[in-house]
């Protein structure tokens, strides 16, 4: 785990409930989610590939070590609001060698797709109950 006391570089991710707060050292490339290993926190190897694909696609997997606290949402909305903060604090590091790329990528631009609200006389958001004539 990296020295609290070195610089680092910051970035908020969100995405669904999840808000994600990213702290990039200098390092070897250890990840850090909410004081657990990367490979604990994340079981499925999809949601890993999701949390690695900023480190990919700037060729940066072993050069930082990564600091996760994330809460709310659920395990899928948590990993893409992890992408989203490795993306803003991999800017926050070096904005002109990172940011076309990751723009492109779009890991920069926040999810707007949240939960529809309930409307009323249905039981959710569209679930209505069954129509029947008597």
């Amino acid at each position: 785990m990296a020295n609290q006391t070195t610089q680092y570089f910051y970035g908020t991710g969100r995405r669904k409930e999840a808000v994600a707060r990213v702290r990039l050292y200098p390092g070897s490339g250890t990840i850090t989610v909410n004081k657990k290993t990367f490979e604990d926190y994340f079981p499925v190897e999809t949601l890993r590939v999701i949390v690695r694909q900023p480190l990919a696609l700037t060729g940066s997997l072993d050069r930082y070590d990564i600091i996760v606290n994330v809460r709310g949402g659920g395990i899928a909305g948590q990993a893409g609001a992890i992408r989203h903060g490795i993306s803003r604090a991999l800017v926050d590091a070096d904005a002109e060698q990172y940011k076309a790329a990751l723009k492109k990528a779009g890991f920069l631009t926040r999810d707007a797709r949240i939960k529809e609200r309930k409307k009323p006389g249905l039981k959710k958001a569209r679930k209505a109950s069954q129509f029947s004539k008597r």
